[in-house]
């Protein structure tokens, strides 16, 4: 349950581009704790898309958009309008609304100025604001430059900003004027776990289990990782669970077959099939970009091994808990693959610290009372000074 002691006194609104099935769970407890309601207003993924969604909430009121989407999503030069964004504002009339802080949503402009004509504050919620790199043509550096003064234009405009990780609020702070104040909720899809993490053997049971859980794609880096344990010493060769389903899996079958024959693809769990494989396995990785799943994977007491990304991974993997490696690299991915498993009774006790950050620190309680603690002050602040 979320502190009750900790609400928003108002109407909360948020804006997304789509609504994943893995937020439902932070919206309805964010819902919880504002006391006059929470109203999302999400659309359609792009056709080029695969990404779960959800419209069942039980707590948050959902709103469908209409999304019309200008290129492919993964293009840099993607564009999304939705239509009905300041209607949805106009009917729902939120004291705070929190926007994805992305100024390629072109629609959302014109909600912060509805918002601020009103008197209301605007907050914007994202990844962070890596630096830009376009080609090395002229037109790529003249792009590169054009979409990076956009993105500051459009920070300007937010009344704070609430970054995912801390990597990704310093990279807002180099835009943000040094006044506009810059929050960090760690990505969290996961409750905060009570009592002592799950209890596993000392050692193995015959052989290491690895898990990977999340969308078999190619930028999640699979190969990578069905090679790697193809090359490790036969004794610690472990049996290895690809959970999952998406464009790749086929492919990696073959793969598997070739390379690997002991890997096995389930296919997608949910609930307690899901809960299952987190409870067998010794060590979770990701090999690849991306994965909430890593924060999922800690609730259940595993120690983790993840590829160096967007910065949310900071905030998770530390020494006590697991390893961060180089994106990419399949040499390191070995030699980490080899040290993890040579030693069965440290990674029991790095599991046991990955469940105690998730407990304490990075959980969806906490998410909650970082997006809370924003609303009231972003509200408070523009109320005293109109």
């Amino acid at each position: 349950m979320v502190d009750r002691l900790v609400t928003f006194p108002g109407r909360l609104g948020i804006q997304q581009r789509v609504l994943p099935a893995y937020r439902g769970g932070f919206f309805d407890a964010l819902a919880e704790a504002c006391e006059g309601g929470l109203s999302i207003f999400a659309g359609d993924v792009h056709p080029d898309e695969s990404i779960p969604t959800t419209k069942e909430l039980d707590l948050a009121r959902y709103v469908h958009s209409r999304n019309f989407h200008f290129l492919q999503a993964h293009s840099p030069y993607y564009l999304l309008w939705q239509a009905g964004l300041v209607q949805w504002l106009q009917d729902w009339n939120p004291d705070v609304l929190v926007v994805e802080a992305n100024p390629r949503y072109l629609s959302t402009r014109g909600a912060i100025r509805w918002m601020h004509r009103c008197g209301k504050p605007v907050m914007g919620w994202g990844l962070g604001a890596p630096t830009i790199k376009g080609e090395s043509s002229q037109w790529g550096r003249f792009s590169a430059d054009r979409r990076s003064t956009s993105r500051k234009k459009f920070l300007d405009q937010l009344d704070t900003v609430i970054a995912y990780s801390h990597k990704g609020a310093d990279e807002y702070r180099r835009l943000t004027s040094p006044s506009q104040q810059i929050f960090v909720a760690p990505n969290a899809v996961e409750r905060r776990p009570v009592g002592h993490p799950p209890q596993r053997s000392p050692g193995y049971d015959r052989r290491p289990k690895i898990l990977f859980v999340g969308r078999i794609q190619s930028r999640k880096r699979i190969d990578n990782l069905l090679r790697a344990c193809a090359r490790l010493p036969e004794a610690i060769q472990p049996l290895l669970w690809i959970v999952g389903d998406g464009p790749s899996r086929n492919e990696l079958i073959t793969l598997a077959g070739q390379i690997y024959p002991t890997a096995e693809f389930p296919g997608e769990k949910r609930g307690s099939e899901l809960k299952d494989y987190f409870l067998r396995a010794d060590l979770f990785v990701l090999p690849g970009t991306g994965g909430l799943a890593i924060q999922e994977a800690m609730a259940y007491g595993l120690p983790v091994i993840v590829a160096e990304g967007d910065g949310t991974q900071d905030d998770l993997v530390r020494s006590g808990n697991g390893w961060l490696i180089p994106a990419d690299d399949e040499n390191a991915l070995i030699k980490t693959l080899e040290e993890a498993l040579s030693d069965p009774k440290r990674l029991r006790e790095m599991g046991a610290a990955s469940f105690k950050i998730v407990q304490e620190e990075v959980n969806v309680e906490n998410m909650v009372a970082v997006f809370v603690e924003a609303a009231n002050l972003v509200k408070s602040s523009m109320e005293s000074n109109p």
